[in-house]
């Protein structure tokens, strides 16, 4: 029976929700993001208002859709399918009302369409099994071994420690610690076999006598109930409507058998225990952002680990032992183990050696053995890591080549249907920090891609996304090495800012947890702080990674420096953010000077010419070449405005102009900003300059006479485009299966909605 003031108490939560996100209350900015958090909470204390939550849910979704309130539909829709996952016993009804509204959006655009659709399909799976959107979920997040459903997920968190301060990391290593306690192997397994008996023999039985029953049982009995019942689940998803009957039947057979088995004198203490059964937070990793190779160590780890329990995940920042000879070591020295393509047998089965005969001396180490052997006398040929499906499957998303739009791309499908072997495996990596944070994921990402260009180890079995919390605090901390004192940055975190813009839900959630994180790290611990009521950050973060799976792509865009000394090779970079040339001071010596001469105005500036392909809102280019006399010039990649989102850089120029007065000839500073996606700039008076990468002091090159900036391509695309340049001498067009790859490097950011058009 429905409580009136549980009720009003969910609608009042709903529409301060709405409120929030139409920005109506600014005196509590402080708090944004914690109406969501606190809804959902609501739902943990007492699961059985969930169909009460989801039935006010529904009708301000039909309104909004009424109403044409299309800014509400995606939040509500998160809030929604979230609350479903966790409650049980939801009426059919709601299903339908959900699922027929998650139909209607198929008629809208982008990313509308994509979230519906996605969201019908685990609508009609969960209304068709009830439970199993739980079920695989704690499974493939926990890592638990079965081989019913061998998908396994882990968030690996990256912090910089020049970026967050000591305090900061400890505060998320403890509350990952304190979220480990609630959730190991044992556990979990337990809340996915209690789900499957809620969600099949619903109220015929007490959770919590059930809960005693098992905590009763060994763990080999538990791990035997997990398989049947993962096995249970798996055969009827895959019969659908047909096997649910079944599934029933499995499914009571295996609490029968429980019961038949369990003793009399079971103590049922558990009084304190939520009645509910909890959704435990999923495999978080944290790690300190030291090496270079870091990420791409820790996702081959990932992927050639055994399932293992969450209390063995690594939360030190230094690396275990470990040897990395076997694993592609270099670009080029990516050699595996091969077979052998000589032999100097026969090849007829009688010329072989025999069991009892002697091993040559050459082949007595272990090492060399399987390094080296004979597959009987056929060299089989496997899938080629150069083909379309291999060098598609970690490009961005995309299956070809950009169509030449402006406009930034969003939403990308996770469909992959060229794919040759199924990905089993998926790494979500989360960043911390500011925008210097990102062009080090950018480098990251793009030596990743290089890897996996050459030879093709982690993509071909490993789904990797990206998130990003921005994280600032007031006092940014520098590294002891800095040299070069960074100009007064306005926008420390402006990918953020602009995925705020397009993503309103993603300002609401994550973007409130830039100078939230740090003031919670500097706030003392309470005694209650390791119950699993308390750990908001990680819950924030988890519902991230669940629900923020609409990509956002931002264009890499690569640098080449030349430098005043000759000596030097020039240098090759990427950014995706911004990069700031600053002239150097230049004084002239007045040695030289007539005494009687007065000398005249010295103009600040250099000279510069700018070669550069104008971007016009028609998709075309335009030639041109301009000299003027600068102080100084910023590119931006992130557009300030989502009127104008088109994927090129903004320069801004600081201009000197001169001008004449009757006090005599002076000058004027300009700024004028071009786009363009192509530019190169030197200095007509061979004066060198400073550039800085994504506002960062640790990336500044100096001495600097002349720059290169374009889209940084795919080192796949680049490598078949290499290929076919040698043989057919033609680089006009593209040719084999460079025109099948997308050319340009896009780093995709995962949000809740992608972009709202």
């Amino acid at each position: 029976m429905e409580n009136p003031e549980v009720e009003s108490d969910f609608l009042r939560s709903v529409h301060a929700l709405l409120r929030e996100l139409d920005g109506h209350h600014p005196a509590f900015q402080s708090e944004r993001g914690m109406l969501r958090w606190t809804l959902h909470k609501k739902i943990d204390r007492n699961p059985s208002n969930g169909s009460l939550l989801i039935r006010i849910l529904v009708k301000e979704l039909e309104r909004a859709e009424r109403c044409n309130y299309r800014q509400y539909i995606i939040p509500l829709l998160h809030t929604l399918m979230y609350t479903l996952i966790k409650a049980p016993f939801i009426p059919d009804s709601l299903y339908e009302r959900v699922y027929d509204f998650c139909k209607k959006l198929l008629t809208l655009p982008k990313p509308y369409c994509t979230i519906g659709l996605d969201y019908a399909r685990q609508l009609k799976l969960e209304r068709t099994i009830p439970g199993i959107l739980y079920q695989q979920m704690v499974s493939a997040e926990q890592c638990l071994k079965n081989d019913s459903f061998p998908y396994q997920e882990k968030v690996f968190m990256f912090a910089d420690p020049d970026l967050l301060s000591v305090a900061v990391c400890r505060a998320f290593i403890d509350e990952i610690k304190a979220a480990q306690t609630f959730q190991c192997a044992r556990s979990c397994m337990l809340y996915v076999i209690e789900r499957a008996f809620q969600s099949v023999l619903k109220e015929q039985y007490d959770v919590r006598d059930l809960h005693s029953l098992l905590q009763a049982k060994p763990l080999d009995v538990i791990e035997h109930c997990f398989q049947q019942v993962m096995a249970a689940i798996e055969h009827a998803g895959r019969a659908m409507n047909a096997g649910y009957s079944k599934y029933v039947e499995e499914v009571r057979k295996i609490y029968n058998t429980l019961l038949s088995t369990s003793e009399e004198d079971v103590q049922k203490d558990e009084a304190e225990r939520s009645p509910g059964i909890p959704l435990p937070n999923p495999r978080i990793s944290f790690h300190i952002w030291r090496d270079e190779d870091q990420l791409w160590k820790e996702l081959v780890l990932f992927l050639r680990s055994p399932s293992q329990s969450c209390e063995q995940d690594s939360l030190s920042p230094e690396l275990d032992s470990f040897e990395f000879q076997d694993l592609v070591p270099d670009f080029d020295c990516c050699e595996q183990t091969r077979f052998s393509v000589l032999s100097n047998d026969s090849g007829i089965e009688r010329d072989l050696p025999m069991p009892g005969d002697e091993i040559p001396s050459f082949c007595t180490t272990e090492a060399e053995h399987s390094r080296l052997q004979r597959k009987g006398c056929i060299k089989k040929k496997g899938a080629s890591v150069d083909s379309i499906p291999f060098l598609q499957s970690g490009c961005s998303g995309q299956g070809v080549k950009p169509t030449g739009k402006l406009h930034r791309k969003s939403g990308g499908s996770t469909m992959e249907p060229m794919a040759v072997m199924k990905r089993l495996h998926t790494a979500r990596v989360l960043v911390l920090g500011d925008d210097r944070v990102l062009g080090r994921l950018a480098q990251a990402y793009y030596s990743l891609r290089k890897r996996e260009s050459r030879r093709a180890f982690l993509t071909r079995r490993l789904k990797v996304e990206f998130y990003y919390v921005p994280v600032v605090e007031e006092q940014p901390i520098s590294s002891p090495a800095e040299e070069y004192a960074l100009p007064d940055q306005t926008e420390p975190c402006e990918l953020a800012a602009y995925l705020g813009r397009v993503d309103p839900w993603y300002e609401s959630n994550i973007n409130t947890l830039c100078h939230m994180i740090p003031k919670l790290a500097t706030m003392p611990s309470s005694p209650s702080k390791t119950a699993a009521s308390d750990l908001f950050i990680i819950d924030v973060i988890a519902y991230y990674v669940r629900l923020g799976l609409q990509p956002v792509f931002f264009q890499v865009y690569a640098v080449k420096l030349h430098f005043s000394n000759v000596t030097l090779e020039p240098i090759e970079d990427i950014f995706i953010i911004e990069l700031n040339i600053t002239l150097d001071d230049f004084n002239p010596s007045t040695d030289n000077l007539p005494v009687k001469k007065k000398p005249a105005t010295e103009v600040p500036g250099t000279d510069l010419t700018l070669l550069y392909k104008k971007v016009l809102l028609s998709n075309r280019e335009k030639d041109e070449t301009v000299s003027v006399r600068s102080t100084g010039l910023v590119m931006k990649a992130i557009p300030s405005n989502e009127i104008e989102d088109l994927v090129c850089l903004s320069v801004n120029i600081a201009e000197v102009v001169k001008t004449s007065n009757l006090s005599g000839r002076s000058y004027a500073m300009v700024t004028n900003t071009i786009r363009t996606r192509n530019i190169a700039l030197r200095s007509a008076e061979q004066r060198s300059f400073t550039v800085c990468l994504d506002k960062d002091s640790r990336r500044v090159y100096k001495n600097v006479i002349s720059i290169e900036v374009f889209p940084c391509l795919e080192p796949s695309y680049c490598l078949q485009k290499t290929k076919a340049k040698q043989a057919t001498l033609e680089e006009e067009e593209d040719v084999g299966l460079a025109k099948y790859l997308p050319k340009s490097l896009l780093l995709p950011i995962n949000t809740f909605a992608g972009i709202i058009q």
